[in-house]
């Protein structure tokens, strides 16, 4: 592998000389830095499963049943520009293999189907038009190809080379390119330095990312979710060259590292953040509306997944009709709106957290497969770890600094999950809150102040925004009627004036 970094770069250089491989280093390249500067981009899943309700499709549904009827991908970019995204990442080959434009290597895309609009280039061409960058996702796994099952794994790595040539030399600048559907094969037989520095030949500024890049041991397949990834140089790459992170849909720690093994050497990798607009987590949009989340929520998770030199991507896909659905776009544009986000400066930030890595105590706490849901896992700042209480009438208490003001508190709450409803939706995930009725207290005068009472679900995220700034050396949330013992994935006390 050093070997071909020799290669490849001496081919790269001759190709173009602005072009820059990732190397080891401990900081963002150019590529990289780009990347981060861009920070938040919408994405688009749209193409032959959205017309029959699914997920995820395996290559069988018939090309005729793509059909939009009011197909305007000039609207879709539009709602990005007025939701404040900087670039849009579209799907332009789902696992499905039906390609969104005119394929040469495929009959199984746009120009064989009713509707034979490029998408791909009326995309490019709004971004254009609009003032955002272009990027694109491919699926690595072809379900509809026969090549792909090819023994020689060689015919299908050139078959891939092929198409994308052709998504990169046809429609202007491509910034990013998000490779998916790795699981199908092994890491060895995608090909993927070729078509790294194939990429980097035509697109020298494109960064390149593969989904599940983390593992824990090289060689091995056994990935690391985004919330374990807070050591430098603990982890090394599943899939190798690329330029930044990928773990859909998962969130990472707020103490994220950017530190990442291969071959013995340390390279820097922002992380990039996916998310739905929608409640259910759906990708794909449904012949019926779906419920988004909340605005709270999605504030929340935008301070979160942009902050630490990461970015985010959250997906709007179109509906049937060829149309991004109303209330999506207006929850969209209204998340602008609220936190604020400017053409041409920086992402907004939430304020500074007072309560991370702080003591934590409770009056009970779990115990589930010999892991203690320990409170301190409230605080820690990671969204896969949690305490949970044993009983329904539970006490969480932070300790504070009390020389620290805050003035707006973000709980995370663990809710049950029903993961699909029906056989060909089983990707959805629908949540339940516990918590029904709670009180937030300070520790004041050698006794507790009730500074918040409520008796209604905390929906996605709770934020409890006061109008003045309170001190404590202590906090404590008092649950008071739950379904079932509660839990909380993080409780975030934030001084939002430090932002």
């Amino acid at each position: 592998m050093k070997s071909f970094f020799s290669t490849a770069l001496v081919l790269l250089l001759c190709g173009n000389l602005s072009a820059q491989p990732v190397t080891p280093s401990d900081k963002p390249n150019k590529t990289q830095q780009l990347l981060i500067d861009r920070g938040y981009g919408m994405f688009i899943h749209f193409g032959v499963n959205t017309f029959t309700n699914q997920e995820w499709s395996d290559g069988k549904i018939p090309v005729e049943k793509y059909n939009p009827a009011k197909l305007d991908c000039d609207q879709w970019v539009r709602v990005a520009r007025d939701a404040g995204f900087r670039y849009v990442l579209l799907t332009t080959k789902h696992h499905d293999g039906f390609c969104l434009w005119d394929s040469k290597l495929t009959e199984y895309d746009v120009a064989s189907s009713p509707v034979k609009t490029d998408v791909v280039g009326e995309v490019s061409k709004a971004c254009k038009k609009y003032g955002l960058k272009f990027a694109v996702y491919y699926s690595l796994w072809d379900r509809h190809e026969p090549m792909h099952n090819d023994p020689d794994p060689k015919k299908y790595v050139q078959y891939m080379i092929n198409q994308l040539t052709e998504l990169l030399t046809n429609y202007g600048e491509v910034v990013e390119l998000w490779f998916d559907g790795g699981w199908a094969k092994n890491q060895n037989d995608w090909g993927l330095d070729q078509l790294y520095t194939l990429v980097k030949k035509l697109q020298p500024n494109c960064a390149v990312g593969v989904n599940h890049t983390i593992v824990y041991e090289e060689g091995k397949r056994k990935f690391v979710i985004p919330d374990d990834m807070i050591m430098d140089n603990k982890y090394y790459f599943q899939y190798f060259p690329g330029d930044f992170r990928l773990w859909d849909p998962q969130i990472a720690h707020l103490a994220d590292k950017k530190q990442y093994l291969h071959n013995g050497l340390s390279y820097y990798m922002p992380f990039e953040h996916t998310i739905c607009i929608s409640k259910p987590w759906s990708w794909f949009q449904k012949s019926k509306p779906v419920p988004t989340r909340s605005l709270d929520e999605l504030e929340e998770l935008f301070y979160w997944c942009t902050a630490n030199q990461n970015a985010l991507v959250i997906d709007i896909p179109p509906g049937p009709s060829g149309l991004i659905y109303e209330h999506e776009a207006n929850i969209a544009i209204a998340l602008a709106q609220r936190i604020n986000i400017k053409k041409g400066k920086l992402l907004p930030k939430n304020g500074q957290f007072i309560s991370i890595g702080k003591s934590a105590t409770a009056s009970s706490s779990d115990i589930q497969k010999e892991v203690l849901l320990d409170a301190k896992f409230a605080v820690d700042g990671g969204m896969k770890t949690r305490w949970a209480a044993k009983d329904t009438l539970a006490e969480l208490v932070i300790e504070l600094n009390p020389g620290d003001k805050f003035n707006k508190i973000s709980i995370f709450e663990y809710q049950d999950m029903l993961k699909g409803k029906n056989k060909d939706d089983e990707f959805s995930n629908y949540r339940t809150n516990r918590i029904e009725a709670y009180d937030i207290d300070i520790w004041k005068d050698n006794e507790w102040l009730n500074i918040y009472h409520d008796e209604a679900s905390m929906d996605d995220c709770k934020v409890i925004r006061f109008p003045v700034f309170y001190k404590t050396s202590k906090i404590r949330m008092k649950v008071l009627r739950a379904t079932a013992p509660p839990s909380i994935y993080e409780f975030n006390v934030i001084d939002f004036s430090q932002r």
